[in-house]
């Protein structure tokens, strides 16, 4: 049986407190991962997460690409972001116990990457408790000892905007995806001896460097590393079972995937519930 954490990118929205309350109902306790700027939008939707029992982490304050970023200029999208959930947690009167961050895009910095792992370990944040997550890549690209939250499957229904071609069936198609380009399947699937019938990028890049950018929808993220997003989970020839699987699951918090397709966060929940899958509380290290 395969089990996750769940996360939600660029909190707060004004669905946060019906993604709140579907969460509580199936007692599923979310990482949601705040942008500064939209906790001071939307400052009311915030302060319910966190008295309704989420962790609310950083995103950084305006959501920039970090490679792109002087050191300088990073440190202060992260401090900037601090305050403002400091003060959030203050104003309601609940003690902030965690602090995990996640870069935009899953940008980790470029030149500044191990600065910035330097800055989150001497600054008190905090690591996902990540080690049953035994995929190669994971420790290939150094996920492993990164402080900073990354993920092993991306919903992408952040792409569902009117004339994208990316729809909700797209995300089943994700979903069951038996050897997806990043990341591990979600489901429990029989062993093959199949050989990958894509290439395998053998050139080791840095996270940063592997970039790929959708126009589109404005929403960047990075490949991993060594296979630059190709086939992560086939090694050898011998493609992952599926079983037994951990997972750090990225959905979004976006309004305008709300309106595309009402109550998603349920939708592609239910799903992953009906197949199986288990969800665990969050835990730090």
């Amino acid at each position: 049986m395969n089990s996750a954490i769940l996360t939600m990118d660029d909190f707060p929205s004004k669905n946060t407190p019906a993604i709140v309350d579907y969460l509580n109902e199936k007692k599923i306790k979310a990482i949601f991962f705040a942008i500064g700027r939209n906790i001071e939008r939307y400052y009311e939707e915030a302060a319910y997460a966190v008295k309704n029992g989420m962790i609310v982490g950083n995103h950084s304050y305006s959501h920039p690409a970090f490679s792109s970023l002087p050191m300088a200029a990073c440190i202060q999208e992260i401090e900037s972001c601090e305050r403002v959930l400091d003060k959030l947690y203050q104003d309601i009167g609940a003690k902030r116990t965690v602090r995990p961050f996640r870069f935009p895009y899953g940008d980790k910095g470029g030149e500044n990457k191990a600065a910035l792992q330097r800055y989150f370990r001497e600054n008190g944040f905090h690591k996902v408790d990540d080690t049953q997550i035994t995929y190669p890549w994971w420790k290939e690209n150094g996920l492993d000892t990164d402080i900073d939250t990354f993920w092993t499957f991306d919903f992408m229904e952040y792409k569902i905007r009117p004339n994208s071609g990316f729809t909700r069936e797209s995300v089943w198609e994700r979903m069951h995806d038996a050897n997806p380009e990043l990341g591990a399947a979600l489901f429990p699937r029989a062993m093959s001896q199949a050989p990958c019938l894509h290439e395998h990028k053998t050139n080791r890049v840095g996270l940063a460097n592997a970039a790929r950018v959708n126009t589109n929808v404005s929403k960047r993220h990075i490949s991993l590393g060594a296979h630059q997003g190709s086939c992560a989970a086939a090694y050898g020839g011998v493609i992952d079972s599926g079983e037994n699987n951990r997972h750090i699951l990225l959905m979004h918090a976006h309004d305008e995937t709300e309106e595309m397709l009402p109550e998603y966060y349920k939708v592609f929940i239910e799903h992953l519930l009906e197949n199986g899958l288990t969800f665990e509380e969050p835990r730090f290290v």
